[in-house]
């Protein structure tokens, strides 16, 4: 696998990549050095009948969102004549206006077939109305938070991460890795989100369900009290106590990223199962719990890195009890959505003709370095698929 990576290994930068945002709208492309890349240096790429076009994808900048910012900068440098990349305001929570002309002015280029866009945030299905307004031929892919229902009627094709379903996920992995408890552990202000709740009481119905033990323990809140370190010092105390209670066979997750800095730290001493991380990426937390030393050259290269972490725990005598996804979903959709865009340009193909799970899963097997599982996102949903990607074990 050759995906790029940079700064995995820091914590601060980690943070700043799980967020979401917009960035400046009069960024420029840029090239692999980062460098700015005038348009009309780019050109068109071509189908296979010659016909000029472009795909542009919209994303965070670097400093507000590296992961979906990186996926994209990946694809300028894998189609130079093809991915044109732009970025949004960083002031996206009052800017949508701002927003919404750095998407629909990819619209005014003449070549432009496609336009995707990356980032967690509401209120840009407006840009996409206008765009079907003034360029019907343009294809949608869109990642955002706003409505289904909008996005299903106003976007050609919406792809997600399916966070809800790990709530089915993880505990049923846990249980094959030898678990028999189930931890989760979180706090207040993150359970009164409707997803997180939604997500745990999955967890819990499906451990019933599998005959295992589910645990509930609540953290103090970082967004109300004494900040992160107040919740850490709580797991770095509470979690050998729930392992004496339960045993090392019990599976731990928290719903807060740095969460895991503690939790793996404490697995690689006490033995006990980590599934799966909030947000299952090799590089959350893995680097600098364990250490590694990656080099520039092995920034985000994937394959390298989770080769580190496997050797890393068959020295610790904990192969089999770690688990996650070979790589971040923050970078594989817009990775997937610009490869989909290509394919479906050069075969002719429309998006009613990739709107299947039976062709995204096999899509993703056949031009992604990791394959997806996808399922449409609910009924009357027919444009949004929302996906989780294959399990590694280290």
């Amino acid at each position: 696998m050759r995906k790029k990576l940079v700064s995995a290994f820091l914590v601060a930068v980690m943070a700043i990549s799980m967020s979401a945002g917009c960035a400046k709208n009069d960024a420029e492309p840029a090239n692999a050095d980062g460098q700015k890349v005038e348009e009309d240096e780019k050109g068109a790429g071509e189908d296979a009948d010659g016909e000029a076009y472009k795909i542009g994808i919209v994303t965070p900048t670097l400093t507000v969102s590296e992961d979906e910012f990186r996926g994209a900068e990946e694809m300028v440098e894998k189609y130079p004549d093809l991915v044109v990349h732009k970025t949004l305001p960083e002031d996206f929570a009052t800017n949508k206006e701002g927003c919404i002309s750095v998407v629909t002015s990819l619209a005014d280029d003449p070549e432009m077939k496609y336009i995707l866009f990356d980032n967690g945030m509401e209120g840009i299905v407006p840009a996409f109305q206008t765009i079907r307004e003034k360029r019907p031929d343009i294809v949608s892919i869109v990642t955002c938070n706003d409505d289904p229902k909008l996005l299903n009627e106003y976007v050609d094709i919406a792809i997600t991460t399916d966070w809800v379903r790990r709530g089915v996920t993880i505990p049923t992995k846990a249980q094959e890795m030898g678990a028999k408890t189930f931890i989760h552990y979180s706090f207040p202000t993150h359970m009164a989100a409707a997803s997180k709740a939604e997500r745990r009481d999955m967890m819990k119905q499906t451990c019933e369900e599998l005959g295992m033990e589910f645990v509930e323990v609540t953290t103090p809140d970082p967004q109300t009290g004494n900040g992160t370190a107040a919740m850490l010092q709580f797991l770095r105390e509470d979690i050998p106590r729930q392992i004496e209670k339960y045993g090392p066979d019990t599976n731990i997750f928290g719903t807060n990223c740095p969460m895991y800095d503690v939790i793996l730290d404490e697995a690689f001493k006490l033995k006990f199962t980590v599934a799966e991380q909030c947000c299952p990426t090799p590089t959350q937390a893995y680097p600098t719990v364990l250490n590694l030393e990656i080099t520039e050259d092995d920034l985000g290269d994937y394959s390298k890195i989770n080769d580190m972490i496997t050797e890393k725990a068959k020295e610790a005598e904990m192969t089999g009890r770690l688990s996650g996804w070979a790589m971040p979903s923050s970078v594989y959709i817009p990775e997937l959505k610009v490869e989909l865009a290509k394919y479906m340009h050069d075969e002719g193909l429309k998006p009613e003709d990739v709107l299947s799970k039976e062709f995204l899963d096999e899509f993703s097997k056949e031009h992604m370095p990791v394959a997806a599982d996808f399922q449409i996102a609910g009924e009357g949903l027919d444009h949004y698929y929302m996906l989780i990607l294959e399990d590694i074990y280290y």
